[in-house]
Order: structure tokens, then sequence, then C-alpha cells
């Protein structure tokens, strides 16, 4: 009996061994499984550009980049035009903080509608060049910016860069100050458009860009300034027949993300967005600098009358800009911040 009692008692504790040892086995399996199978989640990702528009471009670009990177952990849709917003700017910016946009890539210049600090970008003739620019929005500054959205529940992931602005009308070649006197210019609804075209005597006409071109069409407007992809995109060939290449003011693209619903990423797919991001600001910008050429050839295929101001005429737009300064400064709303600004660039 005694021998049989013995016998029992190792059956049961090789039986125990065996189950511990498979519960084990499972845990780490499903430990294994849960590190390697990561949530899919998928965003649409809002333009205000057309299809074929540098930004719609390399925001499919960057699509591709974060899948692939991802391992198609994140799948991004594009939607280019500002369909998912209907058009309007500031009600996107307040529908991604809302969370009812997911993804959303805005130039910095509408931010500035909620942040007046964002201004400070766009102060005429304040980068010499695409470089400085860039450097500026990786810089404490830009970063500076970058992180206030995050009061509008929004997380800036990071910025692209958009081609310096140029200058179209259909009276007259614009070489200097002067030219622009009584044009009826279209500009962003932004106050430090209108205080640095109003020094030259233009009568400003802050208006949508949805309505530019039938503005445009029908004559309510003579001319506006945007960068050349927008020139191009939005076929103002058609109703503009001069193109001053006047790179008169910088403007960046903000690359946002729902903050709720940035939170609940993963680090490793937060990582890959901010990654990708980065990326595809050395992408857009090489993008941007090959189309601008073939761009300009195009426009001038389509009618277009092109002039570049020379480095004389360019210092006359540079003096008409540090006049307005004082008036700039208002603008920013932050004289430290701008004065900061303008020292970080050598143009305290």
């Amino acid at each position: 009996m005694k021998n049989y009692l013995f016998a029992l008692s190792i059956v049961f504790f090789l039986m125990f061994l065996v189950a511990c040892g498979n519960s084990e086995d499972a845990s780490s399996s499903e430990d294994e499984e849960s590190e390697g199978n990561e949530e899919t989640v998928s965003f649409n990702l809002s333009t205000p550009d057309p299809e074929e528009a540098n930004v719609t471009v390399a925001a499919k670009e960057f699509a591709k980049v974060v899948e692939e990177k991802s391992e198609g952990s994140i799948e991004i849709e594009v939607h280019p035009n500002g369909t998912l917003y209907g058009g309007d700017p500031s009600a996107a910016v307040k529908q991604l903080g809302a969370g009812s946009l997911d993804m959303l890539v805005l130039s910095t210049s509408l931010y500035a509608n909620f942040e007046p600090r964002f201004s400070a970008i766009s102060v005429p003739y304040l980068f010499d060049d695409s470089e400085q620019f860039v450097s500026f929005l990786n810089g404490d500054l830009g970063d500076e910016l970058l992180g206030s959205v995050s009061e509008l529940d929004i997380k800036g992931l990071g910025y692209w860069t958009r081609d310096f602005r140029q200058i179209t009308n259909s009276q007259r070649p614009i070489e200097e100050p002067e030219d622009l006197d009584g044009l009826k210019l279209r500009v962003p609804n932004n106050p430090l458009w209108v205080e640095f075209f109003k020094g030259a005597g233009t009568a400003t006409t802050p208006m949508d860009f949805g309505e530019v071109y039938n503005a445009l069409q029908l004559g309510t407007i003579d001319g506006q300034e945007n960068p050349l992809g927008v020139v191009s995109s939005a076929k103002m060939y058609e109703v503009q027949e001069y193109l001053t290449i006047s790179n008169h003011m910088a403007d960046g693209w903000l690359v946002g993300l729902n903050q709720s619903k940035y939170d609940q990423l993963s680090d490793d797919q937060k990582q890959i967005l901010e990654e990708a991001t980065n990326e595809i600001q050395g992408w857009s910008l090489d993008y941007n600098q090959e189309q601008a050429e073939s761009i300009v050839e195009t426009l001038e295929e389509e009618g277009m009358k092109v002039n570049s101001l020379t480095d004389e005429q360019q210092q006359k737009f540079i003096e008409l800009s540090q006049e307005a300064y004082p008036a700039f400064e208002e603008v920013v709303e932050d004289e430290e911040f701008f004065q900061e600004v303008l020292k970080s660039v050598g143009k305290d």
C-alpha cells in the first residue's frame, strides 16, 4: 500500500511539472505574439492643394515611407484639395484638434490665426536661402513653435518646407516696389502680408484660396502671390500674364496629428511617424527644387512673361520689409520672440 501511494505521488508531481512547463510555454508564446503583431491603425491625411501639387505628392511619399517603416501597422490615405474640411483651413485646425480629422498638412502661416508667433516664419526676406530656412525650422525656435500646437490638442510631428513665394499679376512686370502701387493683390488672411504689401501701395485683398482663380478671371483682383507649385497646379497661367520671381516670403508646412490618436500609438509607431516626417522634409526640399526650373519653363510655354529680381532690385524690397519690422512685431505679438527670430538669422 505504501509503495502504491508513493508511486501515485510521483505521478502527480510529474503531471504538475508538465502543466507548469506548458503554462510557461503558452505565456511565452503569447508575449512573443503580442510583440510581433502590433495593432494596425489607419489615418486619413488631408492636404489643402490638388493631387499634383508638391505638398500632396510629398504627403503620398510620406504615407509610403510610413507603411514601409511600420511594416503595415500604420496605413495613411491622402485626401487632397481640402476635401475633408470643406476648404476652410481654420476649420481644419479645429477639426484636427477635435479628432474629426486624423492628420493634416497645413501652412505655418495659417496656424498664425491660433498662435501669432507663427507669423514670424513669414517675415518678408527673413531668410537668405532654403538652407537657412530649414535650419530655423529644425532649431530651438522652430521646435518651440511646433510644440505650441499641443494647446490645440494637436501633435506637431515636424515641418516640411515650401518654395519661397512669387508674385503674379495681369497688369505689368514687377521690378521694384513702385510697380505694386495700385495693384489689387490677393493675400492670405494674415496681417503680415497686408502690412508688407501695404508699404508698396498695393490694394491688398485677403481671400480664401478657393476663390482666387475666379476673382482673377473676373478681374476682381489683379494678382496674387504663392509658391511656383501652386501657380502651376492652380493653372493661374490661364488668368495671369506676368510672373515675378521675387522670393519675398517663406512658408512651411506643419504636419499635424490629432493628439489623442497620437497618444494611443505604441512608442515604435510614434517614432516611425516622426522619423518619416523628418525624412520627407529632405525629400520634399529636393523635389521642390527639381520642380521649380521645369515649372518656370512650363509657365513660359503657357504664355506667362517671367522676370527675376536682380540683387539690386531685391534690395529695394528688403528695405521695404525692414521698414515694416515694427508692424511685424505687433503682428507676432511677442517682442522678445520676434527679436530672437531676427537674431537667429542675423537680421537684428
